[in-house]
C-alpha cells in the first residue's frame, strides 16, 4: 500500500510539473522564486522525443538564405512577425535536444515562421558581441531582466508549437535588429 501511495504521489507531481510547463506558469507556487542553475537547466532541457517540448512535425534545420524581416504583429492570438513568443528551439548542435525560450519572429519561410533567441546574457564585451542586439526589457521576460536577440541564427518555428505569445517588439527596435541581422548575412 505504501509503495501504490509513493507512486501515486510522483504521477501527481509530474503531472503537475507537466501542466506547469505547458502554461508557462513559473516556479511551484505562486510568489516562490524559480529554481536556478543547473537544476532549473536540466529541467528546461528537453528531448526531441519526451512529448514535452517535443516539435509537432520533424525540424527541417536553421534557415539559410537572405532573410526579409517584416514587421507586422497582428492581436488575433496567432504569432506574427514583430512578436516575442515562447517556442521549444532545438540545439544548434544536436536538432534532438533543446530548450524552451523566448523568439523575436522576423518573417516567413513557407508555412514556418522564422524567429531569433533572446538571452538575458550579457554579450556587450564578448568576442561575439557583433552577434546580438540589445533590445531592452518587456513583457516577455517577467523578471524584467534586459534581453539581447541573437543574429546569426535563424531558426524556424512551426505556429503551431508557439506556446505563448510574450510581447510585441516597438517597430523601432524591430528595425534595429532587422538592420544588424541584414548586415550579419551580407557580410558571410
Amino acid at each position: 500500500m505504501a509503495s501504490d501511495t509513493h507512486l501515486l504521489g510522483r504521477l501527481l507531481k509530474g503531472s503537475l510539473g507537466y501542466l506547469r510547463r505547458i502554461i508557462g506558469a513559473p516556479g511551484t507556487r505562486p510568489g516562490q522564486p524559480q529554481k536556478g542553475g543547473a537544476a532549473a537547466k536540466a529541467s528546461r532541457t528537453r528531448s526531441a522525443s519526451t512529448g514535452v517540448g517535443q516539435l509537432s512535425r520533424p525540424y527541417p534545420g536553421d534557415f539559410r538564405g537572405t532573410v526579409s524581416p517584416r514587421y507586422s504583429p497582428n492581436p488575433d492570438g496567432k504569432p506574427d512577425p514583430g512578436e516575442i513568443v515562447w517556442s521549444w528551439v532545438p540545439y544548434e548542435e544536436d536538432y534532438s535536444q533543446g530548450k524552451d525560450r523566448p523568439l523575436l519572429l522576423i518573417g516567413h519561410d513557407g508555412r514556418w515562421l522564422l524567429g531569433l533567441m533572446l538571452t538575458s546574457k550579457d554579450h556587450d564585451n564578448g568576442r561575439r558581441a557583433d552577434d546580438y542586439v540589445d533590445i531592452g526589457t518587456g513583457a516577455w521576460d517577467p523578471q524584467g531582466r534586459p534581453s539581447e536577440v541573437k543574429v546569426d541564427r535563424v531558426v524556424r518555428v512551426n505556429p503551431a508549437d508557439v506556446r505563448r505569445e510574450g510581447a510585441v517588439l516597438d517597430k523601432r527596435t524591430f528595425q534595429l535588429v532587422a538592420n544588424r541581422l541584414s548586415g550579419q548575412h551580407n557580410s558571410a
